[in-house]
């Protein structure tokens, strides 16, 4: 659980001055992996925030596909060096930062697989087109080196958007300060599905209940109550609680969060091992858009994260009421 939470406190660092950070980005990697002698694809969902000209700081959930016995993915967060070139509309950077994995592995003499968690680093080199919008077009090539797995190495093309509209062509300056909380409180209700980290990736539905209250303009925590299944390996329900690192954007009317905390799972299903405990950690990433003064839609993808190789994706959307 206390990886859970240095991730958490690392992602946090990269908000601190964000009155006066340069403006967000989002974007969306894909391309192809070599690794292990074998080649596959890799793709990433990144969320880049600047400290200036020169200094930015990412949060990314990074995917390394399906390398022989391996499904490996997880949360990295990175420091860049970044260079502006050709009046700020082109940005060549380098960046590198912790990541905490979750693998998928095969087990030894076929008996099936096995959950394993572990940390790397990630070094990388991007560069970056801004057209005279929003949009911009990036090339990106990542090292990884894992501390106890194979090493890969992906080549991957990306779309991005400033979600704060610069006041001109190229990086925008400064982000839009906040003065208020992201949310105050909200009730939502989700339903979707739970999807098993084994070799198989056996599905079964899920739902959702989540209390949500703004503690900072920045920071969010949430209650809730998980139900995974109904039976088998996938039979699992219990209360959940993290803190939520947030930003609103578009007038307030979209909101989006990376989370970090406890599941308590009370129901456990075919889950092995008397002495792993009823605790697994959360790792969230949760957007909402407000359609009505009080009514908004979410979407959140939990990783659970547990010490008994009953590791899943839980994919949620719902409606909330917030008041």
């Amino acid at each position: 659980m206390k990886a859970n939470w240095r991730f958490a406190v690392a992602a946090a660092a990269l908000y601190i001055g964000a009155d006066h950070a340069s403006a967000q980005e989002f974007g969306l990697y894909s391309g192809p992996l070599t690794g292990e002698h074998s080649h596959s694809y890799a793709w990433s969902l990144d969320y880049t925030e600047g400290f200036g000209q020169y200094l930015a700081g990412s949060i990314t959930w990074l995917n390394e596909g399906h390398i022989p016995d391996h499904h490996r993915d997880g949360p990295l967060v990175q420091v860049w060096g970044r260079f502006p070139l050709a009046q700020r509309r082109f940005v060549v950077a380098l960046g590198v930062g912790p990541y905490r994995y979750f693998d998928t592995e095969a087990a030894e003499q076929g008996l099936g697989y096995s959950n394993t968690h572990g940390w790397g680093v990630v070094y990388s080199g991007r560069a970056t087109w801004y057209s005279s919008r929003r949009w911009t077009v990036n090339l990106q090539l990542n090292h990884v080196q894992a501390a106890n797995g194979p090493s890969t190495t992906a080549v991957m093309l990306g779309v991005g958007y400033q979600l704060d509209a610069p006041d001109s062509p190229g990086m925008r300056d400064f982000a839009l300060p906040r003065t208020y909380k992201v949310t105050n409180n909200e009730v939502t209700l989700m339903a979707g599905a739970s999807i098993l980290n084994s070799i198989d990736s056996q599905t079964s539905a899920a739902e959702a209940i989540e209390y949500r209250r703004g503690l900072t303009n920045y920071l969010d925590v949430t209650l809730g109550y998980l139900h995974e299944g109904s039976g088998g390996a996938l039979r699992r329900d219990g209360a959940t609680a993290q803190l939520w690192l947030t930003r609103a954007f578009f007038g307030e009317r979209l909101t989006m969060g990376i989370g970090a905390g406890l599941y308590a799972a009370i129901h456990r299903g075919e889950a092995t091992g008397d002495g792993d405990g009823i605790l697994s950690g959360l790792v969230s990433v949760s957007a909402s858009y407000r359609v009505a003064q009080h009514w908004s839609a979410r979407v959140t993808w939990n990783r659970v994260v547990t010490r008994y190789s009953r590791d899943t994706d839980v994919i949620l959307a719902g409606i909330g009421y917030r008041f």
